[in-house]
Protein backbone atom coordinates (compact mmCIF):
# COMPACT_ATOMS: atom_id res chain seq x y z
CA UNK A 1 0.00 0.00 0.00
CA UNK A 2 1.60 3.53 -1.32
CA UNK A 3 1.38 6.08 1.76
CA UNK A 4 -0.14 9.54 0.21
CA UNK A 5 0.50 13.03 0.95
CA UNK A 6 -1.12 16.02 -0.05
CA UNK A 7 -0.19 19.72 -0.68
CA UNK A 8 -3.22 22.18 -1.97
CA UNK A 9 -4.11 25.57 -1.78
CA UNK A 10 -7.46 25.51 -3.26
CA UNK A 11 -10.93 23.39 -3.69
CA UNK A 12 -8.78 20.19 -4.10
CA UNK A 13 -11.91 18.93 -6.49
CA UNK A 14 -9.50 15.99 -7.12
CA UNK A 15 -9.39 14.78 -3.60
CA UNK A 16 -12.54 13.30 -3.70
CA UNK A 17 -11.26 11.02 -7.10
CA UNK A 18 -8.78 9.58 -4.82
CA UNK A 19 -10.41 9.06 -1.94
CA UNK A 20 -13.44 7.23 -4.08
CA UNK A 21 -10.70 4.77 -5.53
CA UNK A 22 -9.46 3.89 -2.20
CA UNK A 23 -12.64 3.47 -0.55
CA UNK A 24 -13.80 1.21 -3.91
CA UNK A 25 -10.48 -0.87 -3.29
CA UNK A 26 -9.61 0.34 -6.89
CA UNK A 27 -6.34 2.01 -5.17
CA UNK A 28 -3.85 0.16 -2.61
CA UNK A 29 -3.23 3.53 -0.99
CA UNK A 30 -4.05 5.61 1.92
CA UNK A 31 -4.34 9.47 2.75
CA UNK A 32 -1.83 10.19 5.62
CA UNK A 33 -2.73 13.82 5.45
CA UNK A 34 -3.28 17.13 3.91
CA UNK A 35 -1.12 20.09 3.91
CA UNK A 36 -1.87 23.60 2.97
CA UNK A 37 0.17 26.93 3.26
CA UNK A 38 -3.69 28.90 3.38
CA UNK A 39 -5.36 28.13 6.71
CA UNK A 40 -8.93 28.64 4.33
CA UNK A 41 -8.35 26.06 2.28
CA UNK A 42 -11.24 24.21 0.81
CA UNK A 43 -9.45 21.60 0.28
CA UNK A 44 -8.96 21.29 4.20
CA UNK A 45 -12.28 20.93 5.19
CA UNK A 46 -13.08 18.83 2.28
CA UNK A 47 -10.23 16.49 3.69
CA UNK A 48 -11.77 16.89 7.23
CA UNK A 49 -15.19 15.70 5.33
CA UNK A 50 -13.29 12.04 4.71
CA UNK A 51 -11.92 12.35 7.58
CA UNK A 52 -8.41 12.82 6.95
CA UNK A 53 -5.76 14.42 8.68
CA UNK A 54 -5.02 18.32 7.85
CA UNK A 55 -2.20 20.31 8.40
CA UNK A 56 -2.14 24.08 7.76
CA UNK A 57 1.49 25.45 7.46
CA UNK A 58 1.53 29.14 7.84
CA UNK A 59 4.65 30.34 5.67
CA UNK A 60 4.68 34.10 7.36
CA UNK A 61 7.95 35.15 7.76
CA UNK A 62 9.77 32.17 6.15
CA UNK A 63 11.93 31.88 3.06
CA UNK A 64 10.92 29.12 0.45
CA UNK A 65 13.28 26.74 1.72
CA UNK A 66 12.59 27.24 5.04
CA UNK A 67 9.04 26.61 4.76
CA UNK A 68 9.58 23.86 2.17
CA UNK A 69 11.51 22.09 5.23
CA UNK A 70 8.65 22.80 7.07
CA UNK A 71 6.47 20.61 4.88
CA UNK A 72 9.59 17.78 4.88
CA UNK A 73 9.43 17.30 8.22
CA UNK A 74 5.72 16.90 8.33
CA UNK A 75 5.76 14.70 5.32
CA UNK A 76 8.76 12.61 6.57
CA UNK A 77 6.85 11.92 9.98
CA UNK A 78 4.16 10.56 8.10
CA UNK A 79 6.07 8.48 6.30
CA UNK A 80 4.88 9.24 2.87
CA UNK A 81 6.08 7.40 -0.27
CA UNK A 82 4.30 9.64 -3.38
CA UNK A 83 3.34 13.49 -2.86
CA UNK A 84 0.64 14.69 -4.95
CA UNK A 85 -0.05 18.26 -5.11
CA UNK A 86 -3.52 19.22 -5.97
CA UNK A 87 -4.01 23.06 -6.71
CA UNK A 88 -0.82 24.03 -4.57
CA UNK A 89 -0.21 27.34 -5.78
CA UNK A 90 3.45 27.68 -4.71
CA UNK A 91 6.92 26.97 -6.04
CA UNK A 92 8.65 24.19 -4.20
CA UNK A 93 12.68 24.83 -3.52
CA UNK A 94 15.09 22.99 -5.46
CA UNK A 95 15.70 21.66 -2.18
CA UNK A 96 12.13 19.78 -1.51
CA UNK A 97 12.41 18.36 -4.76
CA UNK A 98 16.19 17.11 -4.31
CA UNK A 99 14.70 15.43 -1.06
CA UNK A 100 11.10 14.12 -2.62
CA UNK A 101 12.79 13.18 -6.10
CA UNK A 102 10.71 11.50 -8.52
CA UNK A 103 7.58 11.16 -5.23
CA UNK A 104 6.02 14.45 -6.45
CA UNK A 105 3.27 13.86 -8.64
CA UNK A 106 1.28 17.43 -10.14
CA UNK A 107 -1.72 17.30 -12.82
CA UNK A 108 -2.03 19.69 -15.00
CA UNK A 109 -4.35 20.87 -17.03
CA UNK A 110 -3.33 21.06 -20.75
CA UNK A 111 -1.84 18.89 -22.60
CA UNK A 112 1.88 19.70 -21.91
CA UNK A 113 3.93 21.07 -23.08
CA UNK A 114 1.58 23.13 -24.56
CA UNK A 115 0.31 25.98 -21.73
CA UNK A 116 3.28 25.43 -19.56
CA UNK A 117 3.18 27.51 -16.65
CA UNK A 118 0.10 28.89 -17.18
CA UNK A 119 -3.06 28.54 -14.48
CA UNK A 120 -6.58 27.48 -13.80
CA UNK A 121 -8.98 29.00 -16.21
CA UNK A 122 -5.68 30.82 -17.86
CA UNK A 123 -4.89 27.72 -19.43
CA UNK A 124 -8.18 27.44 -21.27
CA UNK A 125 -8.42 30.56 -22.13
CA UNK A 126 -4.90 29.90 -24.58
CA UNK A 127 -6.54 26.64 -25.13
CA UNK A 128 -9.60 28.88 -26.96
CA UNK A 129 -7.71 31.44 -28.14
CA UNK A 130 -5.07 29.28 -30.17
CA UNK A 131 -8.36 27.27 -31.83
CA UNK A 132 -7.14 23.93 -30.61
CA UNK A 133 -9.38 21.62 -31.60
CA UNK A 134 -8.01 19.03 -28.21
CA UNK A 135 -7.19 19.71 -24.89
CA UNK A 136 -6.90 17.65 -21.88
CA UNK A 137 -5.00 17.50 -18.71
CA UNK A 138 -1.39 15.58 -17.88
CA UNK A 139 -0.10 14.15 -14.81
CA UNK A 140 3.43 14.47 -14.61
CA UNK A 141 6.48 14.31 -12.10
CA UNK A 142 7.54 17.58 -10.61
CA UNK A 143 11.32 18.66 -11.43
CA UNK A 144 12.52 21.75 -10.85
CA UNK A 145 11.55 23.41 -13.99
CA UNK A 146 7.84 24.46 -13.95
CA UNK A 147 5.49 21.60 -15.72
CA UNK A 148 8.38 20.38 -17.45
CA UNK A 149 8.83 16.84 -15.23
CA UNK A 150 8.43 13.42 -16.97
CA UNK A 151 5.11 12.85 -18.24
CA UNK A 152 3.24 9.86 -16.32
CA UNK A 153 0.28 10.13 -18.56
CA UNK A 154 -2.43 12.53 -20.27
CA UNK A 155 -6.12 12.29 -20.71
CA UNK A 156 -7.97 13.93 -23.68
CA UNK A 157 -10.97 15.58 -24.19
CA UNK A 158 -12.56 17.73 -27.50
CA UNK A 159 -12.67 21.45 -27.68
CA UNK A 160 -16.24 22.41 -29.23
CA UNK A 161 -16.93 25.67 -30.58
CA UNK A 162 -19.43 27.16 -28.00
CA UNK A 163 -16.95 26.17 -25.07
CA UNK A 164 -16.11 29.13 -22.82
CA UNK A 165 -13.04 28.66 -20.60
CA UNK A 166 -15.25 27.76 -17.83
CA UNK A 167 -16.78 25.06 -19.45
CA UNK A 168 -13.94 24.12 -21.00
CA UNK A 169 -12.41 23.82 -17.38
CA UNK A 170 -14.97 21.96 -16.17
CA UNK A 171 -15.20 19.09 -18.66
CA UNK A 172 -11.02 18.87 -18.07
CA UNK A 173 -11.73 18.83 -14.36
CA UNK A 174 -13.44 15.34 -14.85
CA UNK A 175 -10.13 14.22 -16.37
CA UNK A 176 -7.73 14.90 -13.62
CA UNK A 177 -9.20 12.80 -10.75
CA UNK A 178 -9.34 10.13 -13.22
CA UNK A 179 -5.93 10.77 -14.52
CA UNK A 180 -4.06 11.19 -10.76
CA UNK A 181 -6.01 7.68 -9.44
CA UNK A 182 -4.38 5.80 -12.90
CA UNK A 183 -0.95 7.23 -12.32
CA UNK A 184 -1.11 6.95 -8.56
CA UNK A 185 -1.84 3.07 -9.88
CA UNK A 186 0.94 2.81 -12.75
CA UNK A 187 3.62 4.15 -9.69
CA UNK A 188 2.47 1.63 -7.00
CA UNK A 189 2.75 -1.44 -9.49
CA UNK A 190 6.57 0.16 -10.56
CA UNK A 191 7.15 0.59 -6.48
Amino acid sequence: MIRLGILGSTRGTNLDAIVTAISHQQLAASIEIVISNKSAAPILSRASVFGLITEYCDSAGLTRESFDAKVSAILKHYHIDLLVLIGYMRILSAEFITTWQHKIINVHPSLLPAHAGKMDLEVHRAVIAAGEQETGCTVHYVTEQVDAGPILLQKKCSVLPDDTAEILKERVQQLEGIALVEAIIEISRRA
